[in-house]
């Protein structure tokens, strides 16, 4: 089991989990051996809940020069596909991870149906008639215990010859299940006589239609890590209650018993990590799909630019708790993404709201190449790894775009981009000055007229004088035309909503499509180039971009220190005001 980073995890300061593979090393369990597993069931796309799993389960692995296996858990042939199998392994490499061994819990389903008559014949287990429905009302309460099943005292021989019927298929979906006898007054609630095995006459996407009896999870899972010897089962805290049973199979069974240790699942502002929840987005066609960039899923993420390396860093900050309750601010998860590519992506210039500037004094028919840097000095220059160009040409004539936002007619306090009269430095280029407006029959300015002072080129001037706006810029003539999908988060609230409340609290601003201008670099739509777009964000180009017309997502933005001032100046006022 390796890790792409080429590094151990950070042990400076060690969780929970890995001061008790410490101690259980110190002690000798397991003879030092450390040995995990990522688990997932193959019902959907991995999400980066997930991911936070993926890094602890192969993270420790790594630190420990152990193994961790990947496990599908299919047990439930209704909701499980190839797909889904061939996704979550596509992820778990992406992320940078390669497991030792792969396995599937339908692996072991005739060791496991072994098992179950084990049960049976130890008078542990019993076939029961009771309706899902009436099961859940002999369970008991909280507060109040369970009652035994009308069905519980049957013989050995009666329940293992109608064990061996439901598996042979003759009875339907939902007429019996094979249930473990424990205690129906137990104050875990888990542990009153849970289910082991369920009837589900259905196509399995391994083992199609040889079977027709399927176990639990509870049930599979205790045994399957057994089987493949491992040493800590780390799981969620929802398994907590469930531990008991996990421990209590092993030891009737006789058999090999791993440690099964929980810790608190990731919790993250604006966003539904529910597996349900998410699929309920994408059959009602609130999202484009499970790639869909406003997904957390970790195609999601990957499709809208998320580099594996700044979800690594992600799940490392957030660290791993012993109690549930945390939610995590998406900021962080941001924060991370912009390290991460604030230091590897080239920058290059788009205008995404583009106005139209005249320059009146440049020569009409002129055109001139800039040399501009991919990687400004004043940023860090080039990672030390890049081997691309570390330049490339870009035109400028005498009509340009600007960004609608960088124009104001009345410049308000501390705005120090274009205005009448104001003077600017465009990126690389000239100082323009702006003369005048043109307006449509609406009133509204369609169009700057400026003046260019020729002895500025590049960004100085013979006299030193300086100006305090600088603005990036496109070209009019040459400019590639590109569609830009401008993302945000998808729900408004800060907590996960309730169902009833699902579409409701998604936020309508969530995707945002306009109509970019592009320096020409940007035309060959390589699909998952990333770049920074000066001044406005990180950018990937997307799978639905062809040459000459390629589409950008946006990853995340830049820090927008005017919007902040706008936002503060706006929050001043109302509160005067009132």
């Amino acid at each position: 089991m390796t890790n792409d980073s080429g590094s151990k995890p950070d042990t400076a300061t060690k969780d929970f989990i890995r001061a008790l593979i410490d101690d259980d090393n110190a002690s000798g369990k397991y003879g030092g051996r450390v040995h995990t597993r990522f688990p997932p069931e193959p019902n959907g796309y991995l999400h980066i809940g997930h991911a936070k799993s993926i890094c602890l389960n192969f993270g420790v692995a790594l630190e420990y020069g152990g193994k961790c296996n990947l496990r599908f858990d299919d047990t439930n042939p209704t909701k499980e596909e190839t797909e889904y199998v061939e996704s979550i392994k596509h992820d778990v490499e992406w992320l940078g991870f390669h497991w030792a061994e792969e396995h599937y819990a339908s692996d072991y389903f005739e060791q496991l149906y072994g098992y179950a008559e084990t049960l049976i014949l130890m008078g542990k287990a019993y076939v029961d008639d009771l309706s899902a429905e009436e099961i859940r009302e002999y369970r008991g309460t909280l507060t109040e215990p369970g009652k035994n099943s009308p069905y519980r005292d049957r013989s050995v021989e009666e329940n293992l010859d109608l064990f061996r019927r439901m598996r042979a298929g003759e009875f339907p979906d939902g007429s019996r299940v094979l249930r473990a006898k424990i205690n129906m007054a137990s104050p875990n609630i888990v542990m009153r006589d849970p289910t082991l095995y369920r009837i589900r006459k259905a196509h399995h996407h391994r083992t199609g239609d040889a079977w027709c009896i399927y176990p639990m999870y509870d049930f599979a899972h205790c045994i399957s890590d057994s089987i493949e010897g491992i040493t800590h089962s780390l799981c969620t805290l929802e398994f907590e209650n469930n531990r008991e049973l996990y421990d209590w199979l092993l030891i009737q069974l006789g058999i090999y018993r791993p440690r099964q240790t929980e810790f608190a699942r990731l919790n993250i502002t604006h966003t539904v990590l529910s597996k349900r929840k998410l699929i309920q987005l994408v059959k009602e066609g609130h999202v484009r799909g499970w790639d869909d960039p406003r997904m957390p899923t970790i195609s999601g993420l990957r499709r809208r630019g998320f580099p594996a390396e700044a979800i690594r860093d992600f799940c490392n900050r957030v660290g791993i708790a012993r109690a549930a309750g945390t939610v995590v601010d998406y900021s962080l998860l941001e924060f991370c993404v912009r390290e991460n590519l604030n230091k590897v992506c080239p920058r290059v210039m788009a205008v995404l709201d583009p106005i139209k500037i005249i320059i009146e004094n440049y020569p009409e028919g002129q055109v001139e190449w800039f040399d501009m840097p991919y990687f400004p000095e004043e940023a860090g220059g080039a990672p030390a790894n890049y081997t691309g160009p570390l330049s490339r040409k870009v035109p400028f004539s005498r009509e340009i775009y600007i960004e609608r936002d960088d124009f104001r007619e009345e410049a308000p306090k501390k705005f120090f981009r274009l205005a009448p009269g104001r003077e600017v430095r465009l990126r690389y280029a000239y100082y323009v000055t702006c003369t005048n407006v043109i307006r449509n029959a609406a009133g509204q300015v369609t169009e700057i007229r400026c003046v260019y002072d020729p002895e500025s080129r590049g960004g100085g001037t013979p006299d030193g004088r300086k100006v305090k706006g600088t603005l990036h810029w496109v070209d009019a003539t040459h400019a590639v035309a590109a569609e830009v999908r401008l993302y945000e988060q998808l729900f408004d609230d800060d907590e996960a909503p309730e169902d009833a409340t699902l579409q409701e609290r998604l936020n309508p601003q969530s995707l945002r499509i306009v109509q970019a201008a592009c320096e020409p670099s940007l035309a060959s739509g390589e699909i998952g180039a990333m770049n920074q777009f000066e001044r406005l964000g990180y950018f990937r180009t997307d799978e639905d971009s062809s040459p000459n017309a390629p589409v950008f997502c946006r990853t995340v933005s830049l820090k927008d220190s005017w919007a902040k001032i706008e936002k503060k100046l706006e929050t001043s006022a109302t509160a005067t005001a009132g």
